[in-house]
């Protein structure tokens, strides 16, 4: 493997995180919620991840900002792994909850959640 790569991966603490929530924010199209909104979102979770030092620099909380997660409707759209479930409506006191009971203690938030993987365990540590 390439020097660079596994430092980089070394640096971001990839391989050590339990999991990752990709948020769809910043659209080029926005079309599940408006921009600003989306922003918001997005600026909530990188602030509160870092604030309850879940984000590093041995993070246990992996998160990325996509584009579109082509749910449009019912946004901002976040998908947490390794469950593979999927949260509407992720405001910042949605995504509150969705980090105090998902992210940190492996509860799935039934009230925002509308899909999953039936094949994944619906909890892990």
């Amino acid at each position: 493997m390439k020097p660079e790569l596994q430092s980089a991966a070394a640096n971001l603490g990839i391989g050590k995180f339990r999991r990752h929530i990709f948020l769809c924010a910043d659209q080029t199209d926005p079309k599940c919620c408006g921009k600003e909104q989306g922003l918001a979102s997005w600026e909530f979770l990188k602030r509160r991840l870092k604030e309850l030092n879940l984000a590093g620099p041995e993070p246990l909380v992996y998160r990325t900002k996509a584009n579109c997660l082509r749910v449009c409707t019912w946004g901002p759209i976040a998908v947490v792994y390794p469950e593979a479930v999927w949260y509407h409506s992720c405001t910042p006191e949605v995504l509150e909850r969705i980090i105090q009971e998902h992210l940190v203690h492996g509860r799935v938030v039934e009230q925002f959640a509308f899909a999953r993987n039936p094949n994944l365990p619906t909890s892990y540590p």
